[in-house]
């Protein structure tokens, strides 16, 4: 759970850097109301996934090789459980 959680705020990190980046270069250039910050965020949003399959690989392929960790134990699990019910 731990490398969930680092993985989701690397990724939260790298949004709102980019999207801070974005509001900073455009601040005086552009009249800010809801539709221009749905814009920055689309924008923000498409180059933070970016960057971040670029730069997080290595905390990407913890985080998938603990997910299959866990989902080949509850598996076993799953399986010696079935195992006793067939057996009575």
């Amino acid at each position: 759970m731990k490398i969930f959680v680092l993985y989701t705020l690397a990724r939260l990190g790298i949004f709102a850097a980019v999207f801070g980046a974005i509001w900073l270069v455009v601040y005086r250039q552009v009249e800010w109301n809801s539709i221009n910050i749905l814009y920055t965020a689309l924008i923000a949003m498409v180059a933070s996934a970016v960057i971040a399959m670029l730069a997080l690989r290595r905390l990407r392929d913890k985080l998938a090789a603990h997910i299959a960790e866990r989902s080949t134990k509850a598996k076993d699990a799953f399986e010696a459980r079935r195992g006793v019910e067939d057996s009575d």
